[in-house]
């Protein structure tokens, strides 16, 4: 329930041919910055406006005067991108998305419908399909002692190698207000998280987090 195939919808993303290359998602986070390079490269002039170098924003996305896009990034159609955003670089945002107030974006890929509309860090992480983060809530992608992180899900780790790897989102994931996504989270499809959480390894689809101890299936 962890791997790529069981947590997106890759119809929902133009890292759809990318992402099929791997078994695990934190496998492609490395890799996002030389995509995006890759995949700027081919988008039509005709759809996409390149606001600065390695900089492409689809002509219908609409972004505050106020924002930051640093490169590479890609903005989808349709996405909104407000006040004081600062999209740091190597993320990939599709359609319809929400980038709100004060969001902070780097090395991620959001797929179609995201909203992270209100004082959000999102690094190293991919966020699946109409995901959406409550306001402040963050994903934290660091481990306080730098090591690097592994997944855990039940008795099994899995070592991703990695010392920066924040939080896999399924599809259709809930995360309420001021909930950190500690290193290494993986939250299944259709999963909600209640606010305040602190939530660390992994959580199947379908449920509910209440709590670390308190894990329930959706009715």
């Amino acid at each position: 329930m962890i791997g790529i195939s069981e947590l997106y919808n890759l119809e929902h993303t133009k890292a759809k041919d990318y992402l099929k290359n791997f078994e695990y998602p934190w496998q492609a986070l490395q890799g996002i910055k030389d995509f995006i390079l890759l995949l700027g490269a081919t988008l039509p002039q005709e759809e996409y406006t390149q606001m600065g170098e390695n900089v492409w924003v689809h002509n219908t996305a609409r972004i505050a005067p106020t924002a930051y896009l640093g490169a590479p990034c890609i903005i989808g159609a349709n996405t909104e991108v407000r006040h004081c955003a600062f999209i740091r670089g190597s993320a990939l945002v599709g359609e319809n998305c929400v980038v709100g107030n004060s969001v902070e974006l780097k090395n991620v890929i959001l797929f179609d419908k995201v909203q992270v509309p209100h004082y959000n860090y999102v690094g190293d992480s991919i966020l699946g399909y109409a995901s959406h983060m409550g306001a402040g809530s963050i994903t934290s992608n660091v481990k306080s002692d730098k090591t690097p992180v592994v997944v855990k899900c039940g008795e099994r780790l899995y070592p991703t190698g990695l010392k920066k790897m924040g939080a896999m989102l399924g599809d259709c994931v809930e995360v309420g207000c001021n909930s950190v996504l500690n290193p290494g989270t993986v939250i299944g499809k259709n999963t909600n998280v209640y606010p305040l959480s602190s939530v660390r390894g992994v959580i199947p689809a379908n449920s509910i987090y209440k709590n670390q101890h308190q894990i329930v299936d959706r009715k």
